[in-house]
């Protein structure tokens, strides 16, 4: 399956032209003070599940690198938070998914969560010294093969490069001292937060089989507002 034209940005201004199953959930935030614009924008349910994410991986990991708290106490939070937040991915995700005929894309990272999870756990509650002393390159590494699964699921050179984003930093982490923990919640985080709130390059419209008739005219509708605007 080829990728998108090389052409195609990797990010680029959020489209106002969205498809049926992407208007599903749609937020919109408008945060003012008087007249003051604070913070303006609209989220998709995928961009929320990256915001999500974005947030449970940077208070995991800043938790580790600052907080004084036991490695118990730290895995019991760390569990609790990724099985909600699993939860509430599933919840958001799944019509589109669905409808995008990606739900074998959702399972996949159902399992690195929640595999990622278990095998943190097993390390801390048993003392597995191998596991402890990987924490870090364990979860960037489950979020590189995360990333590159959507990649080849989506076609988008975007995930591509977040796939390699995180190896990179796999491979930086010993030279990030007593730091790692700090490193990989900017990594994780930041990538994240950056995705929700840009627009990323994915395949065409395919053939929605769960929308109506009527559903399908309009996201043609859409592609074609879309293409005539990057055209023009």
């Amino acid at each position: 399956m080829a990728f998108l034209p090389l052409s195609q940005p990797l990010l680029r201004e959020k489209q106002q032209q969205l498809d049926f199953q992407d208007l599903q959930g749609l937020l919109h935030v408008n945060w003012k003070i008087g007249r003051f614009s604070l913070w303006s924008g609209f989220y998709t349910r995928i961009d929320q599940v990256f915001i999500l994410w974005g947030i449970a991986s940077a208070g995991i990991f800043i938790t580790a690198q600052f907080l004084p708290i036991s490695w118990y106490t730290q895995a019991v939070f760390w569990t609790i938070l990724t099985l909600a937040s699993t939860i509430i991915m599933i919840f958001l995700t799944w019509f589109w998914v669905s409808v995008e005929k990606l739900r074998w894309l959702l399972y996949c990272w159902v399992i690195l969560m929640l595999g990622g999870v278990v095998l943190t756990d097993l390390g801390i509650f048993f003392g597995w010294i191998d596991v402890l002393m990987r924490l870090c390159p364990l979860w960037l590494g489950l979020s590189a093969i995360g990333y590159l699964f959507t990649a080849l699921a989506v076609r988008s050179h975007t995930f591509l490069v977040m796939a390699v984003i995180h190896l990179a930093g796999i491979v930086v982490l010993p030279y990030c001292g007593g730091w790692q923990f700090l490193t990989t919640g900017i990594v994780m985080s930041s990538s994240l937060l950056i995705l929700a709130e840009w627009q990323w390059n994915m395949r065409p419209p395919i053939d929605y089989n769960v929308l109506t008739p009527e559903q399908k005219q309009f996201n043609r509708q859409q592609y074609q507002y879309r293409t005539s605007r990057d055209i023009a």
